[in-house]
């Protein structure tokens, strides 16, 4: 086929391919194989290194080399070896094995240790090492880096906007004013303690066999310490070691690493509908891109297409990543096999995550504030000052302040003029009845930009 994108049945792997690149390595079939035969390598040379297990010595120098070398420099070409084996055994994880045996025919070393391979070895002990370390990967090399990304754009826009004032809408209705910059700080704040949770969830592993509890190691090798060994080797790999578990790792790590994903997208979706809200109200302008077109019948037309974009790919995610994290964990008796077409769908959440952090970063990049637009409807909305009255009044015993700036300002269009003629009328100290009068809407922003730089 030619154009394959144009056949494809996801659009992950059509439309956003390009876009989806860096997690085509980590989630594809041919990632999951790569692990795979990572964990089983590392396995064998764990079980060789052992004192206890006589019957494999250490291997010598080169042919330990030669061995990682089939983890590390596994081809496209190697996954196609292992699915012409899998024809046969139909079963692909027996087919890994079978591949590694294969290689380790051409090494002299490595010949007699053949059957070591998948020692005592259940499929899920390769399986849950494989989609531990899948997650582990995206998670350092692809979805920290695209998540540090956004979140460095809206810091950049919360500190050169800090002390632009707008008028801040709650129930979508003018209020109090706040600055462009802390709305964006607001944003950057959530982002942080989501990006922070995601990064500390553990990924957990186990190798404790058919049932997880090391029934075959045990008999085989009454002397070794299995739970000690297999918390180092899982340890080894960068993973958190479980000690608990059927014949499954429960998943319950996954769906916790899931559902940090989908607290931040969370964050993310109300940052879109809000930035999307804004563009309409003329607080932004987008950038133009030649050749670009915003409507077929509408030549004057430019869209906020990045932010819906964005919006729906964030849909998308969290809709499969609730799935998974509800599904996953849950397994009949001591194994089902639900799980395993389930896991094979893991890099859709997350590319579908990364295909709208790309275009939320896309869409931020051609963001340009007007500041006009914004005092314009700044200087339209001087009953927002009723607030700072009644509060100064409030400090100084008037009578119910509150009661008296509502019958003045509720549902009232209240000019400049009309404010100020209330304010001399009140019998307040000359220097608060002077800070009152000097108090325009775009001034009423608090501590709004020392909030932005902080951040």
């Amino acid at each position: 086929m030619d154009h394959p994108a144009l056949v494809a049945l996801s659009p992950l792997d059509g439309r956003y391919a390009g876009q989806c690149a860096a997690l085509h390595p980590v989630f594809s079939e041919f990632g999951l194989m790569h692990r795979r035969v990572r964990v089983e390598i590392a396995w064998l040379l764990a079980l060789a290194e052992h004192p206890d297990i006589p019957e494999l010595p250490a291997f010598d120098t080169a042919t330990r080399a030669a061995l990682l070398a089939i983890g590390e420099q596994f081809s496209v070409d190697d996954a196609a070896t292992i699915k012409r084996i899998e024809r046969t055994t139909n079963h692909d994880v027996k087919a890994v094995e079978y591949f590694i045996k294969q290689r380790m025919g051409a090494l002299p070393g490595a010949v007699a240790a053949t059957e070591f391979v998948h020692f005592a070895c259940t499929s899920e002990d390769i399986n849950n090492l494989a989609y531990a370390l899948m997650l582990k990967d995206a998670r350092e090399s692809v979805l920290l880096p695209a998540l540090d990304g956004v979140i460095a754009q809206l810091r950049a826009m919360a500190h050169a906007h800090a002390d632009l004032a707008m008028l801040a809408r709650t129930h979508g209705q003018p209020a109090s004013p706040t600055t462009l910059g802390k709305e964006a700080a607001n944003v950057v704040a959530r982002l942080q303690r989501q990006r922070q949770q995601f990064a500390a969830v553990e990924i957990p592993g186990k190798i404790n066999g058919a049932v997880g509890n090391f029934n075959a190691h045990v008999v085989a090798y009454p002397e070794v310490d299995w739970q000690q060994l297999a918390q180092g080797f899982v340890a080894g790999l960068g993973l958190h070691w479980n000690p608990w578990t059927t014949q499954i790792e429960p998943h319950d790590g996954i769906a916790e690493y899931c559902d940090a994903v989908r607290r931040a997208n969370i964050v993310l979706l109300d940052l879109t509908r809000d930035l999307w809200g804004y563009i309409a109200m003329g607080y932004f302008k987008l950038a133009l891109r030649a050749g670009e077109v915003g409507s077929s019948t509408m030549p004057h037309k430019v869209n906020p297409i990045d932010f819906e974009n964005a919006e729906g790919n964030l849909g998308l995610a969290n809709a499969l990543l609730g799935h998974f994290s509800e599904k996953l964990p849950v397994s009949r008796f001591q194994r089902d096999l639900t799980d395993s077409t389930v896991l094979r769908a893991l890099g859709t959440g997350f590319g579908h995550t990364l295909v709208a952090l790309t275009a939320l970063a896309r869409g931020l990049g051609k963001l340009d504030a007007d500041p006009a637009r914004m005092a314009t409807d700044l200087e339209s909305a001087w009953e927002v000052l009723a607030e700072a009255v009644q509060t100064v009044m409030r400090r100084h015993s008037l009578p119910e302040p509150y009661e008296q700036l509502k019958a003045l300002t509720r549902g009232r269009v209240i000019t400049p003029a009309m404010l100020a003629a209330f304010i001399e009328s009140l019998p307040l100290p000359e220097s608060a009845k002077a800070r009152l009068l000097a108090l325009t809407p775009a001034a009423y922003t608090g501590l709004a930009g020392a909030l932005a730089r902080d951040v």
